[in-house]
């Protein structure tokens, strides 16, 4: 998303009007202290990539955590800056981007590594106590996921081998908190290419999630993507839990 870009689009705006607890934002494309981009009330953690302009996530809360760490543990994966994980009370805050299998699919033999160590990694906090993941995860799991699911069959982001993982993942104990609420809305989209109008038209992906613990269910209130927030080619997704 860019987070400079964004805010320059109302991007503090927004944080002020939903007045939300914690903000999770990935592809921040930012080091830390390159500019000041703190809000008041909010403490920041940021993650970013060793390679400057490229990836990196950042975590806005007001609540202090327990605990915070980056990365995965695994060199291979720890120097593009895209987790971030917050201990609180009652549970793990998991801040993700993961990675593009690009054009071409060039990168999708190091994505299903990355799925693999990523899902042990989620399967191990869970064993400590409830797990609650924000990311752009980069794939539309269903063909409700996105508008045209057959001319995307194989392209990133829509491969059965990431759609597989997903699965993987969801089977390994936790849902998808706006498919639990939504299981059938149709036409609901996180993400729009910039190309051929696609906004415009609602041509998108949902590709943005917060995936929670079986173990959560009960707490969680609510899910939405808010798709008529602007400012980004993605949009929001916002989860009410505890």
């Amino acid at each position: 998303m860019k987070l400079r870009s964004c805010i320059q689009k109302g991007f503090y705006d927004f944080i002020k009007n939903e007045n939300a607890d914690i903000y999770c934002v990935q592809e921040t494309k930012m080091k830390e202290g390159q500019e000041d981009i703190s809000i008041d009330g909010y403490d920041l953690y940021m993650n970013s990539a060793d390679k400057a302009g490229y990836s990196g996530t950042a975590v806005y809360t007001k609540i202090k955590p327990l605990n915070v760490t980056y990365g995965i543990d695994i060199d291979e994966h720890d120097h593009e800056g895209r987790v971030i994980t917050l201990e609180f009370e009652k549970f793990y805050l998991v801040c993700c981007y993961t990675p593009n299998s690009k054009r071409e699919l060039e990168r999708l033999d190091y994505r299903m590594k990355w799925e693999d160590d990523f899902r042990n990694y989620l399967k191990t906090l869970d064993k400590k106590k409830g797990v609650v993941l924000c990311g752009d995860l980069n794939v539309a799991h269903k063909e409700i996921d996105l508008k045209n699911p057959s001319s995307n069959h194989h392209n990133a982001g829509f491969t059965d081998e990431e759609r597989n993982k997903m699965t993987e993942l969801l089977d390994a104990g936790f849902i998808d908190s706006y498919r639990y609420f939504y299981p059938d809305k149709t036409d609901v989209y996180s993400w729009w290419s910039y190309m051929f109008h696609a906004r415009e038209k609602n041509a998108g992906w949902r590709i943005d999630y917060f995936i929670v613990s079986n173990k959560l269910e009960k707490e969680m209130k609510d899910a939405d993507i808010l798709c008529d927030t602007l400012g980004s080619d993605h949009c929001p997704a916002l989860l009410n839990i505890f």
